[in-house]
């Protein structure tokens, strides 16, 4: 997806703003916890 497809479609779908998505190789992390991210990232 490129930089321009993320900008579109969070501004059709504001609930993606509020219910962020991860997807990583072999991780989707939906919403917000703060220790999972982390965990995630780093």
């Amino acid at each position: 997806m490129t930089q321009e497809e993320k900008i579109k479609l969070l501004a059709t779908d504001g609930m993606l703003v509020k219910r962020p998505i991860l997807v990583g190789e072999d991780t989707v992390l939906v919403g917000f916890k703060e220790s999972e991210w982390k965990e995630k990232l780093i």
